[in-house]
């Protein structure tokens, strides 16, 4: 007979860091299938440096729920990532499967950080990069 489950905390510094990056967004797990019985959820923190940005990517067959934890956000996203939204601390976002996007801090300061959770785990499919000058309102720090 098979030990039952029980809750698996996973304690400030011991995150699991061998997730995928896309650029300037660094991921670190919590909850994952590497390092948790977890089987259909990846749920993380995911950081951006002040003025950084994500590759263009999307997550595949994933459902991507967000939360604004610290900072001042941007999603690019829709034919040449033209389209975007702006968040703030406390704002969650919905990122339907398969969507290219772009994530950006757009503050020259501060850290932006998200709280991210993922179904049914960490997809993260890098895309071509495009030029920061294509993303309105976007300027990456020194340039």
């Amino acid at each position: 007979m098979s030990e039952p489950l029980k809750p698996v905390v996973t304690r400030a510094g011991e995150e699991d860091t061998r997730t995928s990056q896309s650029g300037g967004a660094v991921r670190i797990s919590g909850v994952s299938p590497q390092h948790t019985p977890a089987t259909r959820i990846w749920y993380g923190k995911v950081s951006n440096a002040p003025g950084y940005r994500s590759l263009p990517h999307h997550h595949g067959e994933a459902e991507t729920g967000g939360y604004v934890l610290r900072g001042r956000a941007r999603i690019y996203f829709g034919p040449d990532y033209a389209e975007y939204i702006d968040m703030r601390e406390g704002d969650f976002v919905f990122v339907p499967p398969f969507m290219p996007h772009v994530e950006a801090n757009m503050s020259s300061t501060d850290d932006l950080v998200w709280l991210t959770a993922r179904t049914p785990e960490n997809i993260v499919v890098n895309l071509d990069d495009v030029p920061d000058a294509s993303l309105p309102g976007y300027v990456r720090p020194g340039a």
